[in-house]
């Protein structure tokens, strides 16, 4: 599914114009960035939290060069769904 999906979606089950759901659906998002830049973390209730995640220091290679490379700590953005989400994605979808 597609932001684009969403937007159609949400428009035919509630009769909003599709260029006014587009704007919430993009400030939503831009809200949940900005939110993640600052380094705080965003919680929806029922849905899941977009969180910051601090991955540690490490040391990589670089294969073609055949040298070490240290990778500094950095943080990154991750989503965790709620545990209402899991099991019902659990129980609705099926195995391949």
């Amino acid at each position: 599914m597609t932001k684009a999906d969403i937007v159609n979606e949400i428009a035919e089950k509630t009769g909003i114009e599709k260029v006014a759901v587009q704007a919430s659906v993009e400030a939503f998002m831009k809200s949940v960035k900005n939110s993640l830049a600052k380094g705080d973390n965003v919680y929806l209730r029922g849905f899941g939290s977009f969180i910051v995640k601090r991955r540690a220091e490490k040391t990589g290679r670089n294969i073609s060069k055949n040298t070490t490379v240290i990778i500094p700590a950095h943080n990154v953005p991750a989503f965790k769904p709620a545990k209402t989400f899991v099991d019902k994605v659990k129980k609705n979808v099926k195995a391949v």
